[in-house]
Protein backbone atom coordinates (compact mmCIF):
# COMPACT_ATOMS: atom_id res chain seq x y z
CA UNK A 1 0.00 0.00 0.00
CA UNK A 2 2.84 2.30 0.62
CA UNK A 3 4.16 1.39 -2.51
CA UNK A 4 0.93 2.56 -4.47
CA UNK A 5 0.61 5.78 -2.39
CA UNK A 6 4.02 6.49 -3.62
CA UNK A 7 2.98 6.00 -7.41
CA UNK A 8 -0.37 7.83 -6.90
CA UNK A 9 1.76 10.96 -5.81
CA UNK A 10 3.60 10.35 -8.96
CA UNK A 11 0.94 10.47 -11.18
CA UNK A 12 -0.46 13.15 -9.67
CA UNK A 13 2.55 15.64 -10.20
CA UNK A 14 3.01 13.96 -13.10
CA UNK A 15 -0.33 14.57 -14.82
CA UNK A 16 -0.07 18.24 -13.23
CA UNK A 17 3.10 18.96 -14.49
CA UNK A 18 1.95 17.41 -18.28
CA UNK A 19 -0.81 19.47 -19.19
CA UNK A 20 0.35 22.52 -17.95
CA UNK A 21 4.00 22.86 -18.00
CA UNK A 22 5.21 20.77 -21.09
CA UNK A 23 2.49 22.36 -23.92
CA UNK A 24 3.23 25.85 -22.67
CA UNK A 25 7.11 25.10 -23.84
CA UNK A 26 5.88 22.92 -27.03
CA UNK A 27 3.55 26.06 -28.24
CA UNK A 28 6.65 28.23 -28.13
CA UNK A 29 6.65 30.05 -31.37
CA UNK A 30 10.79 30.95 -32.41
CA UNK A 31 12.25 30.47 -35.77
CA UNK A 32 15.32 29.39 -34.21
CA UNK A 33 16.42 25.65 -34.61
CA UNK A 34 17.33 24.75 -31.03
CA UNK A 35 13.63 25.80 -30.08
CA UNK A 36 12.31 23.76 -32.62
CA UNK A 37 13.92 21.19 -31.54
CA UNK A 38 13.19 21.63 -27.51
CA UNK A 39 9.55 21.65 -28.74
CA UNK A 40 10.14 18.49 -30.61
CA UNK A 41 11.45 16.41 -27.46
CA UNK A 42 8.70 18.50 -24.88
CA UNK A 43 6.67 16.58 -27.67
CA UNK A 44 8.06 13.41 -27.13
CA UNK A 45 8.26 13.80 -23.11
CA UNK A 46 4.72 14.24 -22.86
CA UNK A 47 3.73 11.31 -25.35
CA UNK A 48 6.26 9.07 -22.97
CA UNK A 49 4.70 10.72 -19.80
CA UNK A 50 1.50 9.27 -20.54
CA UNK A 51 2.89 5.85 -21.69
CA UNK A 52 4.80 5.58 -18.06
CA UNK A 53 1.60 7.23 -16.46
CA UNK A 54 -0.39 3.76 -17.78
CA UNK A 55 2.35 1.26 -17.04
CA UNK A 56 2.19 2.54 -13.49
CA UNK A 57 -1.44 2.69 -13.25
CA UNK A 58 -1.25 -0.74 -14.74
CA UNK A 59 1.11 -1.76 -11.64
CA UNK A 60 -0.90 -0.27 -9.23
CA UNK A 61 -3.80 -2.58 -10.34
CA UNK A 62 -1.97 -5.67 -10.48
CA UNK A 63 -0.23 -4.90 -6.68
CA UNK A 64 -3.44 -3.82 -5.48
CA UNK A 65 -5.48 -6.86 -6.65
CA UNK A 66 -7.44 -4.55 -8.76
CA UNK A 67 -7.04 -4.57 -12.72
CA UNK A 68 -8.71 -2.52 -15.72
CA UNK A 69 -11.99 -2.67 -17.00
CA UNK A 70 -11.97 -4.56 -20.12
CA UNK A 71 -15.15 -3.30 -22.67
CA UNK A 72 -16.18 -4.37 -26.12
CA UNK A 73 -17.05 -0.43 -26.65
CA UNK A 74 -19.02 2.20 -25.50
CA UNK A 75 -22.30 1.40 -23.97
CA UNK A 76 -25.65 2.88 -25.81
CA UNK A 77 -27.20 5.85 -24.76
CA UNK A 78 -30.04 4.91 -22.44
CA UNK A 79 -28.81 1.65 -22.08
CA UNK A 80 -28.63 0.30 -18.21
CA UNK A 81 -25.67 0.56 -16.27
CA UNK A 82 -23.30 -2.53 -16.84
CA UNK A 83 -20.94 -3.50 -14.44
CA UNK A 84 -18.05 -5.15 -16.19
CA UNK A 85 -16.12 -8.17 -14.83
CA UNK A 86 -12.49 -6.93 -14.32
CA UNK A 87 -9.58 -9.21 -15.06
CA UNK A 88 -5.97 -8.84 -15.21
CA UNK A 89 -4.64 -9.34 -18.73
CA UNK A 90 -1.34 -11.44 -17.10
CA UNK A 91 1.98 -11.29 -18.89
CA UNK A 92 5.05 -9.30 -18.41
CA UNK A 93 4.68 -5.44 -17.52
CA UNK A 94 6.03 -3.41 -20.10
CA UNK A 95 9.60 -1.53 -19.30
CA UNK A 96 8.70 2.24 -18.05
CA UNK A 97 9.08 4.48 -21.28
CA UNK A 98 8.91 2.01 -23.91
CA UNK A 99 5.85 2.67 -26.47
CA UNK A 100 2.84 0.60 -25.34
CA UNK A 101 0.33 -1.63 -27.73
CA UNK A 102 0.64 -2.67 -31.64
CA UNK A 103 3.35 0.18 -31.71
CA UNK A 104 5.73 -1.51 -29.09
CA UNK A 105 7.76 -3.12 -32.10
CA UNK A 106 5.96 -0.99 -34.69
CA UNK A 107 6.99 2.15 -34.32
CA UNK A 108 6.43 3.96 -37.71
CA UNK A 109 9.94 5.61 -38.89
CA UNK A 110 10.51 9.09 -39.99
CA UNK A 111 11.57 9.56 -43.82
CA UNK A 112 14.86 10.26 -42.91
CA UNK A 113 14.76 7.01 -40.49
CA UNK A 114 14.23 4.49 -43.37
CA UNK A 115 16.35 5.89 -45.97
CA UNK A 116 20.59 3.79 -46.09
CA UNK A 117 22.74 5.47 -44.40
CA UNK A 118 25.72 7.35 -46.17
CA UNK A 119 29.13 8.17 -43.89
CA UNK A 120 29.82 10.65 -46.33
CA UNK A 121 26.89 12.80 -46.28
CA UNK A 122 27.56 16.43 -45.68
CA UNK A 123 28.24 17.22 -42.31
CA UNK A 124 26.04 18.29 -39.91
CA UNK A 125 26.63 21.58 -37.62
CA UNK A 126 27.18 21.69 -34.09
CA UNK A 127 23.63 23.01 -33.30
CA UNK A 128 22.15 19.92 -36.02
CA UNK A 129 24.13 17.40 -34.20
CA UNK A 130 22.96 18.69 -30.50
CA UNK A 131 19.10 18.12 -31.71
CA UNK A 132 19.42 15.07 -33.41
CA UNK A 133 21.14 13.57 -30.86
CA UNK A 134 18.72 14.64 -28.05
CA UNK A 135 16.82 11.29 -27.97
CA UNK A 136 19.68 9.19 -28.52
CA UNK A 137 20.28 6.30 -26.19
CA UNK A 138 23.64 6.82 -24.94
CA UNK A 139 25.89 5.64 -22.05
CA UNK A 140 27.19 8.29 -19.35
CA UNK A 141 30.70 7.65 -18.30
CA UNK A 142 32.15 9.60 -16.15
CA UNK A 143 31.56 13.45 -17.82
CA UNK A 144 31.20 11.20 -21.69
CA UNK A 145 28.87 10.00 -23.76
CA UNK A 146 29.13 6.40 -25.61
CA UNK A 147 26.30 5.86 -28.14
CA UNK A 148 25.79 4.78 -31.91
CA UNK A 149 23.95 7.44 -33.61
CA UNK A 150 23.18 5.97 -37.10
CA UNK A 151 25.16 2.95 -36.06
CA UNK A 152 28.31 5.05 -36.17
CA UNK A 153 30.34 4.32 -32.47
CA UNK A 154 30.30 7.86 -31.43
CA UNK A 155 32.19 9.31 -27.98
CA UNK A 156 31.61 13.21 -26.86
CA UNK A 157 32.14 15.43 -23.96
CA UNK A 158 28.88 15.58 -21.69
CA UNK A 159 27.80 19.29 -23.73
CA UNK A 160 28.60 17.55 -26.51
CA UNK A 161 31.44 20.05 -27.60
CA UNK A 162 34.01 17.15 -28.01
CA UNK A 163 33.67 13.88 -30.24
CA UNK A 164 34.72 11.32 -31.72
CA UNK A 165 33.19 8.86 -34.19
CA UNK A 166 33.72 6.16 -36.86
CA UNK A 167 31.81 5.01 -39.69
CA UNK A 168 32.35 2.33 -42.50
CA UNK A 169 31.81 2.01 -45.92
CA UNK A 170 32.77 -1.84 -47.30
CA UNK A 171 32.15 -3.05 -51.03
CA UNK A 172 32.85 -6.09 -52.53
CA UNK A 173 32.03 -7.29 -56.10
CA UNK A 174 32.28 -10.35 -57.97
CA UNK A 175 31.05 -11.26 -61.60
CA UNK A 176 32.70 -11.32 -64.97
CA UNK A 177 32.19 -10.90 -68.79
CA UNK A 178 30.39 -12.62 -71.21
CA UNK A 179 30.60 -13.22 -75.07
CA UNK A 180 33.79 -9.80 -74.66
CA UNK A 181 36.31 -12.03 -76.77
CA UNK A 182 38.43 -10.38 -79.45
CA UNK A 183 38.14 -10.23 -83.11
CA UNK A 184 40.59 -11.83 -85.09
CA UNK A 185 43.53 -10.09 -85.69
CA UNK A 186 43.40 -8.24 -81.97
CA UNK A 187 44.82 -9.05 -78.79
CA UNK A 188 42.10 -10.37 -75.88
CA UNK A 189 42.72 -8.38 -73.18
CA UNK A 190 41.74 -8.90 -69.80
CA UNK A 191 38.09 -9.94 -69.45
CA UNK A 192 37.61 -12.41 -66.94
CA UNK A 193 35.05 -14.93 -67.26
CA UNK A 194 34.79 -14.90 -63.12
CA UNK A 195 36.74 -12.37 -60.62
CA UNK A 196 36.36 -10.15 -57.39
CA UNK A 197 37.32 -7.30 -56.16
CA UNK A 198 37.23 -4.99 -52.80
CA UNK A 199 35.64 -1.79 -54.57
CA UNK A 200 35.29 0.80 -51.77
CA UNK A 201 36.76 -0.18 -48.08
CA UNK A 202 36.64 2.83 -46.28
CA UNK A 203 37.25 3.77 -42.92
CA UNK A 204 35.97 7.56 -41.77
CA UNK A 205 37.55 9.15 -39.09
CA UNK A 206 36.05 12.53 -37.43
CA UNK A 207 36.54 14.43 -34.91
CA UNK A 208 34.27 17.80 -33.78
CA UNK A 209 34.68 20.58 -31.62
CA UNK A 210 31.59 22.58 -31.86
CA UNK A 211 31.24 23.77 -35.33
CA UNK A 212 34.26 22.75 -36.40
CA UNK A 213 35.43 19.14 -38.18
CA UNK A 214 37.96 17.18 -38.93
CA UNK A 215 37.85 13.86 -41.56
CA UNK A 216 40.56 11.60 -42.24
CA UNK A 217 39.23 8.56 -44.36
CA UNK A 218 41.81 5.64 -45.76
CA UNK A 219 40.55 3.88 -48.55
CA UNK A 220 41.66 0.30 -48.87
CA UNK A 221 39.86 -0.57 -52.07
CA UNK A 222 40.33 0.29 -55.19
CA UNK A 223 38.98 1.68 -58.70
CA UNK A 224 39.29 -1.55 -60.44
CA UNK A 225 42.10 -3.64 -58.79
CA UNK A 226 42.03 -4.35 -55.05
CA UNK A 227 45.38 -4.83 -52.69
CA UNK A 228 46.04 -0.94 -53.30
CA UNK A 229 45.78 0.95 -49.88
CA UNK A 230 45.64 5.19 -50.39
CA UNK A 231 43.44 7.80 -49.25
CA UNK A 232 40.22 9.19 -49.55
CA UNK A 233 40.23 12.45 -47.93
CA UNK A 234 41.88 14.32 -45.08
CA UNK A 235 40.38 17.55 -44.78
CA UNK A 236 39.25 20.31 -42.02
CA UNK A 237 35.77 21.90 -41.82
CA UNK A 238 33.65 24.51 -40.67
CA UNK A 239 29.95 24.55 -40.16
CA UNK A 240 28.92 27.54 -38.09
CA UNK A 241 27.44 29.50 -40.73
CA UNK A 242 23.47 28.30 -41.60
CA UNK A 243 23.36 25.78 -43.69
CA UNK A 244 26.85 26.22 -44.96
CA UNK A 245 29.99 23.58 -44.76
CA UNK A 246 33.04 25.25 -45.62
CA UNK A 247 36.30 23.05 -46.20
CA UNK A 248 40.31 22.90 -46.75
CA UNK A 249 42.04 19.90 -47.75
CA UNK A 250 41.72 16.63 -49.40
CA UNK A 251 38.27 15.75 -50.54
CA UNK A 252 36.02 14.97 -53.25
CA UNK A 253 33.93 18.56 -54.67
CA UNK A 254 30.68 17.15 -56.62
CA UNK A 255 29.69 18.65 -59.30
CA UNK A 256 27.28 16.39 -61.04
CA UNK A 257 24.15 14.19 -59.84
CA UNK A 258 25.21 11.34 -59.57
CA UNK A 259 28.51 11.88 -57.92
CA UNK A 260 26.62 14.05 -55.30
CA UNK A 261 24.31 10.79 -54.21
CA UNK A 262 27.44 9.53 -52.88
CA UNK A 263 28.79 5.79 -53.71
CA UNK A 264 26.96 4.20 -51.89
CA UNK A 265 23.35 5.72 -52.95
CA UNK A 266 24.24 4.43 -56.49
CA UNK A 267 21.64 2.88 -59.19
CA UNK A 268 24.26 1.03 -60.38
CA UNK A 269 27.49 -0.68 -59.24
CA UNK A 270 29.33 2.58 -61.01
CA UNK A 271 28.75 6.39 -61.73
CA UNK A 272 28.24 6.54 -66.12
CA UNK A 273 31.52 7.01 -68.15
CA UNK A 274 31.08 10.57 -68.83
CA UNK A 275 30.68 11.40 -65.25
CA UNK A 276 33.31 9.44 -64.04
CA UNK A 277 36.01 11.44 -66.57
CA UNK A 278 34.52 15.50 -66.23
CA UNK A 279 34.54 14.68 -62.69
CA UNK A 280 38.06 13.14 -62.25
CA UNK A 281 38.84 16.56 -64.64
CA UNK A 282 39.45 19.04 -61.71
CA UNK A 283 37.78 16.94 -58.92
CA UNK A 284 37.46 13.32 -58.33
CA UNK A 285 38.53 11.76 -55.00
CA UNK A 286 41.19 13.04 -52.46
CA UNK A 287 41.73 15.64 -54.59
CA UNK A 288 43.45 19.26 -53.29
CA UNK A 289 40.12 21.53 -52.56
CA UNK A 290 39.69 24.84 -50.93
CA UNK A 291 35.91 25.85 -50.95
CA UNK A 292 32.16 25.28 -49.33
CA UNK A 293 28.37 24.78 -50.19
CA UNK A 294 25.30 26.14 -48.99
CA UNK A 295 21.71 24.63 -49.33
CA UNK A 296 18.44 26.37 -48.81
CA UNK A 297 14.87 24.29 -49.21
CA UNK A 298 14.61 24.82 -52.76
CA UNK A 299 18.60 24.98 -53.96
CA UNK A 300 21.94 23.99 -53.44
CA UNK A 301 25.18 26.12 -54.80
CA UNK A 302 29.04 25.00 -54.28
CA UNK A 303 32.05 25.99 -55.59
CA UNK A 304 36.09 25.05 -54.94
CA UNK A 305 38.72 26.09 -55.89
CA UNK A 306 41.41 22.93 -56.57
CA UNK A 307 44.99 21.62 -57.17
CA UNK A 308 46.45 18.27 -57.56
CA UNK A 309 45.36 14.79 -56.49
CA UNK A 310 46.51 13.21 -53.11
CA UNK A 311 49.58 11.22 -54.36
CA UNK A 312 50.40 12.63 -57.44
CA UNK A 313 54.12 13.51 -57.06
CA UNK A 314 54.44 10.12 -55.34
CA UNK A 315 53.31 8.50 -58.70
CA UNK A 316 55.21 10.95 -61.21
CA UNK A 317 58.47 12.08 -59.28
CA UNK A 318 59.07 14.41 -62.52
CA UNK A 319 56.18 16.56 -62.00
CA UNK A 320 57.56 20.29 -61.66
CA UNK A 321 54.28 22.27 -62.02
CA UNK A 322 50.95 20.90 -60.12
CA UNK A 323 47.52 21.36 -61.69
CA UNK A 324 45.33 23.51 -60.54
CA UNK A 325 41.40 23.82 -61.26
CA UNK A 326 38.13 24.90 -60.52
CA UNK A 327 34.30 23.09 -59.57
CA UNK A 328 31.29 24.53 -59.17
CA UNK A 329 27.81 23.14 -59.28
CA UNK A 330 24.10 25.11 -58.86
CA UNK A 331 20.49 23.03 -58.00
CA UNK A 332 17.15 24.00 -57.83
CA UNK A 333 13.64 22.45 -57.14
CA UNK A 334 11.42 24.26 -59.54
CA UNK A 335 8.27 22.14 -58.70
CA UNK A 336 7.75 20.16 -55.37
CA UNK A 337 5.07 18.20 -54.18
CA UNK A 338 3.73 15.04 -52.10
CA UNK A 339 3.78 12.96 -55.43
CA UNK A 340 6.47 15.28 -57.98
CA UNK A 341 9.99 16.47 -57.51
CA UNK A 342 11.85 18.02 -60.17
CA UNK A 343 15.61 19.00 -60.12
CA UNK A 344 16.84 20.99 -62.67
CA UNK A 345 20.32 22.05 -62.73
CA UNK A 346 23.90 22.65 -63.86
CA UNK A 347 27.49 21.68 -63.23
CA UNK A 348 31.12 23.33 -64.58
CA UNK A 349 34.59 22.34 -64.30
CA UNK A 350 38.13 23.38 -65.39
CA UNK A 351 41.48 22.36 -64.97
CA UNK A 352 43.15 25.74 -65.42
CA UNK A 353 46.30 23.62 -66.48
CA UNK A 354 47.45 20.57 -65.84
CA UNK A 355 50.70 18.82 -64.48
CA UNK A 356 53.38 19.17 -66.50
CA UNK A 357 55.93 16.59 -66.23
CA UNK A 358 59.15 15.47 -68.43
CA UNK A 359 56.60 15.28 -71.23
CA UNK A 360 55.12 18.36 -70.88
CA UNK A 361 51.26 18.76 -70.30
CA UNK A 362 49.68 15.79 -71.52
CA UNK A 363 46.33 14.17 -70.57
CA UNK A 364 44.51 11.07 -71.67
CA UNK A 365 40.71 10.46 -71.31
CA UNK A 366 40.44 6.46 -70.83
CA UNK A 367 37.71 4.76 -69.24
CA UNK A 368 36.18 0.94 -68.64
CA UNK A 369 32.93 -0.19 -69.26
CA UNK A 370 31.05 0.72 -65.78
CA UNK A 371 32.11 -2.17 -64.58
CA UNK A 372 34.63 -2.27 -62.35
CA UNK A 373 36.17 -5.53 -62.06
CA UNK A 374 39.68 -4.55 -63.34
CA UNK A 375 38.90 -5.22 -67.39
CA UNK A 376 40.85 -3.36 -70.02
CA UNK A 377 39.69 0.33 -70.61
CA UNK A 378 38.58 0.58 -74.36
CA UNK A 379 37.56 3.83 -74.56
CA UNK A 380 40.12 6.53 -74.79
CA UNK A 381 41.14 9.91 -76.55
CA UNK A 382 44.68 9.10 -77.01
CA UNK A 383 47.63 10.42 -75.62
CA UNK A 384 46.67 14.07 -76.11
CA UNK A 385 49.74 16.23 -76.14
CA UNK A 386 50.81 19.87 -75.59
CA UNK A 387 47.13 20.76 -73.71
CA UNK A 388 47.00 23.97 -72.11
CA UNK A 389 43.87 24.15 -70.23
CA UNK A 390 40.34 21.25 -70.59
CA UNK A 391 37.09 22.14 -69.06
CA UNK A 392 33.64 20.38 -69.32
CA UNK A 393 29.88 21.62 -68.25
CA UNK A 394 26.43 20.76 -68.71
CA UNK A 395 23.32 20.29 -67.72
CA UNK A 396 21.30 18.02 -65.43
CA UNK A 397 17.91 17.10 -65.13
CA UNK A 398 15.71 14.77 -63.22
CA UNK A 399 11.68 13.76 -62.44
CA UNK A 400 9.70 11.54 -59.49
CA UNK A 401 6.79 11.23 -59.55
CA UNK A 402 5.76 8.76 -56.56
CA UNK A 403 8.34 5.89 -57.23
CA UNK A 404 9.49 6.65 -60.78
CA UNK A 405 12.69 8.49 -61.17
CA UNK A 406 13.87 10.02 -64.25
CA UNK A 407 16.58 11.45 -64.70
CA UNK A 408 19.96 12.31 -66.87
CA UNK A 409 22.83 14.58 -67.42
CA UNK A 410 24.83 15.82 -70.34
CA UNK A 411 28.54 17.34 -70.78
CA UNK A 412 30.58 18.99 -73.26
CA UNK A 413 34.38 18.24 -72.95
CA UNK A 414 36.81 21.04 -74.57
CA UNK A 415 40.57 20.86 -74.91
CA UNK A 416 42.48 23.61 -75.54
CA UNK A 417 46.02 23.14 -77.34
CA UNK A 418 49.00 25.08 -76.08
CA UNK A 419 50.67 26.24 -79.29
CA UNK A 420 54.97 25.33 -79.22
CA UNK A 421 57.16 28.31 -81.18
CA UNK A 422 58.16 26.85 -84.58
CA UNK A 423 55.28 23.72 -83.98
CA UNK A 424 52.24 23.27 -86.29
CA UNK A 425 49.30 24.65 -84.11
CA UNK A 426 47.61 21.53 -82.77
CA UNK A 427 43.61 21.66 -83.18
CA UNK A 428 41.31 22.39 -79.85
CA UNK A 429 39.17 19.33 -79.27
CA UNK A 430 35.64 18.60 -78.49
CA UNK A 431 33.93 15.54 -76.57
CA UNK A 432 30.50 14.71 -75.45
CA UNK A 433 28.42 12.52 -73.16
CA UNK A 434 25.11 11.88 -71.59
CA UNK A 435 23.38 9.35 -69.80
CA UNK A 436 19.38 8.69 -68.98
CA UNK A 437 18.73 6.47 -66.25
CA UNK A 438 15.36 5.28 -65.01
CA UNK A 439 13.87 3.57 -61.76
CA UNK A 440 11.51 2.45 -60.00
CA UNK A 441 10.81 0.76 -56.13
CA UNK A 442 8.98 -2.04 -56.25
CA UNK A 443 8.67 -2.18 -52.06
CA UNK A 444 9.25 0.57 -49.88
CA UNK A 445 9.48 4.40 -50.50
CA UNK A 446 10.91 5.53 -53.37
CA UNK A 447 13.88 7.44 -53.83
CA UNK A 448 13.65 10.81 -52.23
CA UNK A 449 15.25 14.12 -52.56
CA UNK A 450 18.39 15.72 -50.05
CA UNK A 451 17.47 18.74 -49.87
CA UNK A 452 21.28 19.15 -48.35
CA UNK A 453 23.00 17.17 -50.89
CA UNK A 454 20.77 18.60 -53.86
CA UNK A 455 20.40 14.60 -55.41
CA UNK A 456 18.23 11.92 -54.85
CA UNK A 457 18.95 9.66 -51.98
CA UNK A 458 17.98 5.55 -51.65
CA UNK A 459 14.60 3.78 -51.58
CA UNK A 460 12.83 4.08 -47.64
CA UNK A 461 13.24 0.75 -45.66
CA UNK A 462 10.21 1.12 -43.39
CA UNK A 463 10.44 -2.13 -41.77
CA UNK A 464 14.03 -4.44 -41.70
CA UNK A 465 13.91 -7.65 -43.81
CA UNK A 466 11.73 -10.08 -41.70
CA UNK A 467 9.90 -12.60 -43.50
CA UNK A 468 7.60 -13.82 -40.41
CA UNK A 469 6.27 -10.45 -40.50
CA UNK A 470 5.77 -10.04 -43.84
CA UNK A 471 8.48 -7.59 -44.23
CA UNK A 472 11.14 -7.73 -47.31
CA UNK A 473 12.84 -4.34 -46.92
CA UNK A 474 13.16 -2.11 -49.88
CA UNK A 475 13.41 -3.43 -53.77
CA UNK A 476 14.13 -1.28 -56.63
CA UNK A 477 14.56 -1.85 -60.33
CA UNK A 478 16.57 0.42 -62.94
CA UNK A 479 18.07 1.05 -66.42
CA UNK A 480 20.54 3.56 -67.82
CA UNK A 481 21.66 4.34 -71.29
CA UNK A 482 25.19 6.05 -70.96
CA UNK A 483 27.03 7.16 -74.20
CA UNK A 484 30.18 8.87 -74.58
CA UNK A 485 32.25 10.13 -77.68
CA UNK A 486 35.54 10.78 -77.75
CA UNK A 487 36.47 11.18 -80.80
CA UNK A 488 36.57 14.31 -82.77
CA UNK A 489 39.50 15.30 -85.62
CA UNK A 490 42.10 12.69 -87.12
CA UNK A 491 45.04 11.52 -85.39
CA UNK A 492 44.28 13.55 -82.19
CA UNK A 493 46.20 11.42 -79.84
CA UNK A 494 49.00 10.82 -82.09
CA UNK A 495 49.44 9.24 -85.95
CA UNK A 496 46.13 7.47 -86.52
CA UNK A 497 44.95 7.38 -83.16
CA UNK A 498 40.60 9.43 -83.58
CA UNK A 499 39.67 8.23 -80.32
CA UNK A 500 36.66 6.02 -80.12
CA UNK A 501 32.82 6.07 -78.59
CA UNK A 502 31.21 4.20 -76.13
CA UNK A 503 27.75 2.94 -75.31
CA UNK A 504 26.37 1.34 -72.52
CA UNK A 505 22.85 -0.25 -72.01
CA UNK A 506 22.53 -1.60 -68.25
CA UNK A 507 19.71 -2.81 -65.64
CA UNK A 508 20.31 -3.19 -62.18
CA UNK A 509 18.34 -4.46 -59.51
CA UNK A 510 19.17 -3.61 -55.37
CA UNK A 511 17.96 -4.84 -52.44
CA UNK A 512 18.19 -2.98 -49.16
CA UNK A 513 16.96 -5.47 -46.39
CA UNK A 514 17.80 -2.67 -43.60
CA UNK A 515 19.22 0.97 -43.57
CA UNK A 516 22.83 -0.32 -43.63
CA UNK A 517 23.21 -3.07 -45.98
CA UNK A 518 22.53 -3.55 -49.56
CA UNK A 519 22.64 -6.32 -52.68
CA UNK A 520 23.22 -5.18 -56.13
CA UNK A 521 23.04 -7.26 -59.25
CA UNK A 522 23.90 -5.62 -62.69
CA UNK A 523 23.75 -6.78 -65.82
CA UNK A 524 25.63 -4.20 -69.15
CA UNK A 525 25.97 -4.16 -72.61
CA UNK A 526 28.97 -2.64 -74.11
CA UNK A 527 29.30 -1.19 -77.47
CA UNK A 528 33.00 0.29 -77.89
CA UNK A 529 33.63 1.61 -81.62
CA UNK A 530 37.47 0.85 -83.13
CA UNK A 531 40.89 2.59 -81.85
CA UNK A 532 44.47 2.51 -82.34
CA UNK A 533 44.58 4.25 -78.85
CA UNK A 534 44.09 1.05 -76.67
CA UNK A 535 47.35 -0.20 -75.66
CA UNK A 536 48.46 -3.73 -76.41
CA UNK A 537 46.13 -3.64 -79.61
CA UNK A 538 43.38 -4.67 -77.92
CA UNK A 539 40.60 -2.70 -79.84
CA UNK A 540 41.94 -2.31 -83.43
CA UNK A 541 38.42 -3.75 -84.18
CA UNK A 542 35.87 -2.27 -82.18
CA UNK A 543 34.36 -4.92 -79.37
CA UNK A 544 31.30 -5.50 -77.89
CA UNK A 545 30.40 -7.95 -75.02
CA UNK A 546 28.39 -8.45 -71.66
CA UNK A 547 28.97 -8.52 -68.05
CA UNK A 548 27.62 -9.63 -64.79
CA UNK A 549 28.65 -8.44 -61.81
CA UNK A 550 27.09 -8.37 -58.44
CA UNK A 551 27.86 -6.01 -55.07
CA UNK A 552 27.42 -6.60 -51.49
CA UNK A 553 27.74 -2.84 -49.48
CA UNK A 554 27.96 -2.34 -45.70
CA UNK A 555 27.68 1.39 -44.45
CA UNK A 556 28.12 2.68 -40.89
Amino acid sequence: MKEGLKVRRLLAVATALSPAFLPALAQAASQDDEVTALRREMREMQRQMRDEIRVLQARIARDEGRATPVTAGHAAVGAPHVVHAHRWAGGPLPAIGEPQGPAATRRPRTDAETRLVTPEGPIPSWAEIRAASARDETVQVGGMRIGFPAGRPTISSQDGAYSFSIGLTAQGDLGGFIGAGPKRGEANGNFNKFTQNARRLRIYFSWRYKDWVANVTPEFGSSSVDGSVSLFEANMNYTGLHHTTLTVGYFQPRMEEESAERASSFEFLERPTIVDLVRNLAGGVARFSIGGEHYENRWQAAAYFTGQKFGDRNKDTTITDSQTGAVARIVGRPYVSKDIDVHFGAGATSAFKVNQNANGRNYTFSDNMEVPLGETSLLTSGALTNVSQIWAAGPQLAFRWRNFLLKGEYYHVGVERGHNTGATPLPSLNFDGWYVAANYTLLGRGRAYNVRSGAFTTPGVEHDFDPARGDWGALELSGRWSVTDLSDVASQGGTGVNGDQQTVWAGGLNWYPNQHFKFMLDFDHFIVTRSKGVSGGVDLLGRTGNAVAGRVQATF
